[in-house]
């Protein structure tokens, strides 16, 4: 009897038996499925993915080596499903080594086989029947789930890919590497031990205080909405207010309610992440918190496992972090969506794990407007297939719900009835429009910032005009400190400089800190006098966010808006917006008061400022069943940068740099470790500084040029001792 094998021989000289790697992915996939309905083809596409791999031409390769991908298997099944009219699954198969394809392509694939235009198909049938112990006659029988909508089958036919995906690679990771495979966490979420450490968190805060009563309200009326069933819900709170422990709270009492097996927090900047990962590490211990945010995971030469120097604990969490199979999450908003829009296997891998979730969607207003239709169309869907919750969280809750004209959520439920309330008794801030938003130079900006003669924080579009203020204002003796916050400093230089300005806040000394946007979500500053260049809503409420953010001031902090003459904006939608909002603030500024201000600006500024082609074309593909072309046209940040390593910021980064040009492949431990002193540059900047900037034999850039150590990267001539900081 003929014998047919999936794979060469691992280390110990075993061939994988094709028949044992198609049960093995199919008992995987039907073990994935959260829903009765859908087991059957989840195992059905395990047994089938590599049917192709009965070909003559398949088994000679696997004896004999070749070219790698010389002899394509992946259409022979998903031509044997399309004959049985079982599209889903035919898909799926059709993607799961190159991704997954648009409609046509697919359709271009099967169509000799679904046409009997196959040479050798009916030998590699009937070996895969023999060899398999497959009965044909079940596929007679299977009819296509019913679904809402063409979206809600994209989405299961994302679905299924992803769980194709995983339970394919995770058998052939057993034949390969069964250390590494024994390695993988076997963990569900602890909620009733996460509870009691969460009880045991608030017990030990101060219930003292109006705003502790007013926490643990709000926290005790989220509680109370726990038991209702999966759907998208809302959680509005001032800042300042906890709800980070709040939406745990809900979250670990919902997901026990509904029998949901893990929970994923989405976050929008990596600073914030940090905060939330080690807050939580804190309260429930290192084992049970993922943190997924590297840059680097995915696309780069990685070294094998054997070579990796971690921990036992680091190798589990790096392996949860391919396929996200882990109790607790923490990731970013890019790392979300873009998976959930993918076609590529190693980024739709983790998808499946999304099922069954809570997932917390912390600072949510943060969603670009240019891909907000088709980003709740999929959260929609997610809901409806997966059986996911969602919880919307921030201080300015965008007009996310279906309206006429706007696509949006079905229903969302909010977790506090009346926020209005809290956020009238949490009032912290009185805000000024500085010379009625008339544009001011810096020297008029300058003689209002000193004429409170207090610590001041203020706040720019860009990165260009908080270097040209600060630049002005550096020899001011006024300030015992001045500081500079932008991108354009790495990350070790922004969480230092941010730990000094915190440090110096303690000690009341008074400080200037001049900054981007970067400090609006996340940053916990508490500043008496914030400085605000006019912007879209949500930016102004958030820099609010850092003006008397204790409530510790014996009145309210002030927050001064303003318009700098010849004003840069990071793009024109960002300028629109925030013209519209100078409108409505000189209209009457006391709208800046009512909580649902946000909802009614949002809703505006979509329906009037938004271009909605782009939003259109992607649902369209959706609709059509074109995956690739979804995958080219979702990019949650379109801004065209690439990463440059900071090789002059300090004897660490140096160091580093030399380190690795010594290792033929590079770890993500190492890609992780040059995180730290990452900028990320525009492509423009990159080409006209291309002097001083080189590409390593590993493809990352370096940039060998100047490094302000107080602004970052420099194209101005500094001295060589400023290098070290």
């Amino acid at each position: 009897m003929t014998k047919y094998f999936a794979h060469s021989e691992n280390d110990k000289k075993e061939k994988h038996p094709l028949a044992k790697h198609l049960h093995e992915t199919a008992r995987l996939a039907e073990s994935f499925a959260g829903q009765d309905e859908y087991k059957s083809l989840f195992k059905l596409s395990g047994l089938l993915h590599d049917l192709g791999k009965y070909q003559p031409e398949f088994q000679h390769y696997l004896e004999n080596g070749g070219r790698r991908g010389s002899v394509p298997h992946a259409k022979w099944g998903a031509g044997y499903t399309r004959k049985f009219k079982i599209n889903d699954v035919s898909i799926a198969i059709d993607g799961h080594h190159k991704g997954l394809p648009d409609k046509a392509a697919w359709q271009s694939d099967t169509n000799p086989i679904l046409h009997n235009d196959e040479p050798g198909f009916d030998d590699v049938r009937q070996a895969f029947l023999s060899d398999a112990g497959f009965e044909e006659l079940s596929l007679e029988s299977l009819q296509p789930l019913p679904f809402e909508n063409a979206f809600q089958r994209e989405l299961f036919i994302r679905y299924l890919f992803s769980i194709l995906t995983d339970s394919d690679w995770l058998s052939t990771e057993e034949h390969f590497e069964p250390e590494k495979s024994a390695l993988r966490p076997d963990r569900t979420l602890p909620i009733d031990f996460m509870l009691d450490k969460l009880e045991e968190e608030f017990a030990a805060k101060s219930k003292d205080g109006e705003i502790n009563e007013l926490r643990n309200q709000a926290r005790n009326q989220a509680i109370d909405k726990a038991l209702l069933t999966t759907g998208c819900y809302s959680l509005a709170l001032p800042t300042g207010m906890g709800k980070t422990l709040t939406s745990l709270a809900w979250a670990l009492r919902h997901a026990k309610q509904n029998h949901l097996k893990r929970i994923i927090i989405v976050l929008p900047y990596i600073s914030i992440i940090d905060q939330t990962a080690r807050e939580l590490k804190k309260i429930f211990g290192e084992e049970w918190i993922l943190e997924h945010h590297s840059s680097y995971n995915e696309g780069q030469k990685t070294a094998t496992d054997k070579n990796e120097d971690y921990s036992f604990e680091q190798k589990r969490k790096q392996l949860a972090c391919e396929n996200w199979d882990f109790p607790v999450i923490v990731t970013t908003t890019v790392q979300f969506f873009e998976s959930m829009f993918s076609n590529k296997p190693s980024k739709c891998r983790k998808v499946h794990n999304i099922a069954e979730s809570v997932v917390i969607f912390d600072e949510v207003q943060t969603i670009p407007k240019e891909i907000v239709l088709p980003t709740l169309g999929m959260l929609n869907d997610v809901q409806a297939v997966m059986r996911a919750s969602f919880l919307f969280c921030t201080a300015t809750q965008p007009a996310y719900e279906k309206r006429p004209g706007f696509d949006g959520i079905t229903t969302i439920t909010p977790l506090i009835e009346d926020p209005g309330i809290l956020y009238d008794k949490t009032k912290r801030v009185t805000y000024n429009l500085l010379a009625d938003l008339a544009p001011v130079t810096y020297s008029q900006l300058t003689d209002a910032v000193l004429e409170h003669n207090q610590s001041a924080l203020v706040i720019f579009n860009t990165k260009m005009d908080a270097l040209e203020f600060y630049n002005l204002m550096e020899s001011d003796e006024t300030w015992d400190a001045k500081y500079h916050l932008s991108t354009a400093m790495c990350p070790v230089h922004r969480k230092k400089t941010i730990k000094d300005i915190k440090d110096d806040l303690d000690l009341k000394m008074k400080i200037l800190v001049i900054s981007t946007q970067l400090i609006e979500a996340g940053v916990d500053f508490d500043f008496p006098l914030v400085f605000r260049a006019l912007a879209p809503l949500e930016a102004i409420i958030q820099s609010a966010g850092r003006c008397n953010r204790e409530g510790k001031m014996e009145g309210l902090g002030d927050v001064f808006l303003f318009v700098l003459q010849d004003a840069r904006y990071p793009n024109k939608t960002y300028q629109a917006c925030a013209g519209y909002a100078a409108e409505l603030l000189q209209s009457d500024i006391e709208q800046l008061y009512s909580h649902n201000v946000f909802e009614k600006y949002y809703a505006s500024v979509f329906a009037l400022y938004i271009d909605q082609t782009k939003q259109q074309g992607i649902n369209n593909a959706r609709k059509e069943f074109n995956f690739e072309t979804v995958n080219d046209s979702y990019h949650y940040l379109d801004d065209h940068s690439e990463g440059l390593f900071i090789y002059n910021y300090n004897g660490e980064s140096r160091q580093l740099l030399h380190s690795l040009q010594y290792k033929e492949y590079l770890s993500r431990d190492d890609y992780r470790a040059m995180q730290p002193f990452t900028v990320q540059a525009y492509e423009n900047f990159i080409f006209q500084n291309r002097d001083d900037v080189k590409t390593s034999p590993h493809g990352f850039k370096i940039w060998y040029g100047n490094y302000d150590p107080a602004t970052g990267i420099s194209v101005a001539p500094m001295e060589v001792d400023k290098y070290v900081v």
